[in-house]
């Protein structure tokens, strides 16, 4: 690199083949176009699976499936037993705790219903009190007008 140019890596310096053995690999294989590049002929190696290999790796995965399911252990194993169990029980306490939340939502709903009927009460009272209040006041002002139209007759 004393030159200040990068050295450029060729096929032989990774390990490939050599510029000969392309040209006769080229050369030997098979290709439509001849101007194709070295990349799709290495790429055709692909094979598409046989009725036979697909039917083999059918059989295979439904007798793995098949193994997986007998492996797995039987209603009357403790472990399963267990957790049956543990699920009843869970159910059990969610139940009671949606129990729970029923009546509270009930007596909460309760409560504001009682709220609601002393509200408008108290607002039946109150407006009952003013309209009192009003009557009072009204009548307190028809006794002055008298007494002033009484005083005024007395005056004449």
């Amino acid at each position: 690199m004393a030159s200040g140019r990068q050295r450029r890596y060729t096929a032989l310096d990774r390990g490939g083949p050599t510029p000969e053995a392309i040209d006769t690999t080229a050369k030997t294989l098979p290709c439509s176009n001849p101007n194709e590049s070295d990349k799709a002929v290495s790429m055709s190696g692909f094979k598409e699976p046989s009725l036979a290999d697909r039917q083999k790796a059918s059989r295979e995965a439904r007798l793995n499936l098949l193994n997986k399911f007998r492996s797995q252990p039987g209603q009357d194993d403790p472990a399963v037993k267990q957790r049956q169990a543990e699920r009843e029980a869970s159910a059990a306490d969610r139940a009671k705790a949606k129990l729970a939340r029923d009546a509270a939502k009930v007596e909460q709903k309760k409560r504001e219903a009682e709220a609601a009927a002393d509200a408008a009460a108290k607002l039946v009272r109150d407006k009952e009190a003013a309209a009192a209040r009003e009557a009072a006041l009204e009548a307190e002002r028809k006794a002055a007008r008298d007494a002033r139209y009484a005083a005024r007759k007395k005056r004449k």
